[in-house]
């Protein structure tokens, strides 16, 4: 696991230790990046089911400004905290152990929006589906954003979620990418 491109380009990443979390491959992350990028001359990010960071870190690396990353696992944050120590982000990161419904009440209450937001929950569909709904009930995406959902390629999530559109769709054997956007209809 590693930095795939940008200013960090090829600096390897720690892995959050024990089976618990499932790291994004390189070349899922590097698909991801191909559909929504590949590279930002700023931007503010959410990095919700954060796991080692290295989703947050690539948009990071590939030009966005600012990232939050949250997750509930202690080991992940501490993994977190020692690849942005590893990139030097730590300017411009926030980190926060927290589950994505406390996160995102927090962050409405702060009035944020970001400009790409990544979503990589345990494998349930649910829980994708509220948290775009939220998403898009509390406008937390930009107009020009997107949202990367990572879930298992026996999902199918919906065509849209309130304001948000389902743009894009991939599949890489047991792994499908949704990529969302705003949408006013």
């Amino acid at each position: 696991m590693r930095v795939i491109s940008g200013e960090h380009k090829g600096i390897p990443l720690k892995a959050v230790p024990g089976r618990d979390t499932r790291p994004t491959t390189d070349k899922v992350k590097e698909a991801i990046f191909n559909m929504v990028g590949p590279y930002y001359s700023k931007g503010t990010g959410l990095d919700l089911f954060a796991g080692s960071g290295g989703l947050g870190l690539e948009a990071l690396s590939r030009g966005f400004d600012t990232m939050i990353f949250v997750d509930r696992d202690m080991k992940a944050i501490q993994t977190i905290k020692a690849n942005v120590a590893l990139c030097h982000y730590e300017d411009c990161c926030e980190i926060y152990r927290n589950d994505a419904e406390r996160a995102l009440k927090a962050i409405i209450k702060r009035g944020l929006v970001f400009d790409g937001i990544f979503l990589d929950p345990p494998y349930r569909k649910q829980q994708l589906e509220k948290l775009l709904s939220q998403i898009s009930e509390h406008r937390l995406l930009s107009e020009d954003g997107f949202i990367v959902c990572e879930h298992s390629s026996d999902i199918s999530l919906p065509e849209a979620a309130g304001n948000l559109k389902l743009m894009r769709e991939e599949t890489y054997g047991i792994i499908r990418v949704s990529i969302y956007e705003w949408s006013e209809r």
